[in-house]
């Protein structure tokens, strides 16, 4: 991973060595930053960020269900992640906007502190390596938090200490991934990421009830499925049916489109990527790369 040279913090470019905070930050002590993940894909045009303005409204959304005041725009926070990426050369990068809490200091209270917005750009490969043709799942004995106990919906760094558990448990038996159940009983999602399987052609994926948050990703898969004539069921899943599907595959903006070949030592589609899952993730690569026109207007161009 190139070294990292500049960030964009509160209005301004800084080098990442000098962006530091107190070890006292109420969101490092606490978790209540809340943050989000973007792509930038190089394309024949010019680097181009993956669905910005969806991204910029649900970090938005997130601040409004942590009753985070943020002195910034959503035009602003768009700008600042396009302006990240020029101001760091790169031509592909993960993005992370971050909000959190400045001032140090001990307790619950935020009422009257100071929020502050952060960008990062890195450059970023595969989340599961280079050459990953699939990975293997365990369900997780640690079920997905649900919307009485935190909101499941936002990106609140705070939330994801119930993923890092999920993950530590499948990689500790020798899984590459987790997948999380709702407290229902039904499938959730991965700690990162949203689930789909397919059976008999038809693409199905947990609803929102489901206490999933809502990805930019799977949307896309959606959109993308039904673009191309699959039929799309957003219902519950059991346990059982992920042993049982034709294919499966994890979505999100870290891990893209990832396929699922075995889960709890059950093997999926062979142990291979399924014709449904190739198609969709071809697809989603030729968009990203802006080498599919019908979806361009999800691309933001950093050079204008």
């Amino acid at each position: 991973m190139a070294q990292q040279n500049y960030l964009w913090m509160d209005g301004k470019f800084v080098r990442s060595v000098d962006a530091k905070v107190h070890i006292l930050t109420h969101s490092l002590q606490y978790g209540s930053g809340i943050f989000e993940g973007i792509r930038c894909y190089n394309t024949d045009n010019g680097p181009a960020i993956f669905r910005l303005k969806d991204h910029a409204k649900r970090f938005f959304n997130t601040a409004k269900i942590y009753r985070m005041p943020l002195k910034i725009s959503i035009s602003e926070l768009e700008a600042a992640c396009i302006g990240t990426i020029n101001k760091n050369h790169l031509k592909s990068a993960y993005i992370r906007p971050f909000a959190f809490y400045k001032e140090p200091g001990i307790g619950f209270n935020v009422s009257g502190k100071t929020t502050s917005v952060a960008i990062a750009a890195i450059e970023f490969g595969p989340l599961f390596g280079e050459g990953q043709k699939g990975i293997k799942c365990m369900v997780s004995s640690w079920n997905r938090i649900n919307s009485t106990i935190l909101p499941a919906g936002a990106k609140a760094s705070g939330n994801y200490i119930n993923s890092i558990l999920a993950s530590q448990e499948a990689n500790a038996a020798g899984y590459d991934e987790a997948i999380l159940m709702s407290s229902s009983g039904t499938v959730a999602e991965g700690p990162g990421e949203n689930i789909f399987i397919v059976q008999d052609n038809i693409l199905i994926t947990p609803p929102k009830s489901a206490n999933i948050l809502l990805g930019i990703t799977r949307d896309s898969i959606i959109k993308i499925a039904e673009n191309i004539g699959l039929q799309v069921v957003e219902r519950d899943i059991r346990r059982e049916e992920l042993y049982t599907s034709d294919e499966a595959f994890f979505s999100g903006t870290a891990a893209e489109l990832t396929p699922i070949i075995s889960i709890d030592s059950r093997q999926i589609a062979n142990g291979r990527q399924g014709p449904v899952t190739k198609m969709l993730r071809d697809r989603y690569a030729a968009i990203v790369r802006g080498e599919d026109k019908e979806f361009s207007n999800w691309l933001t161009f950093t050079k204008g």
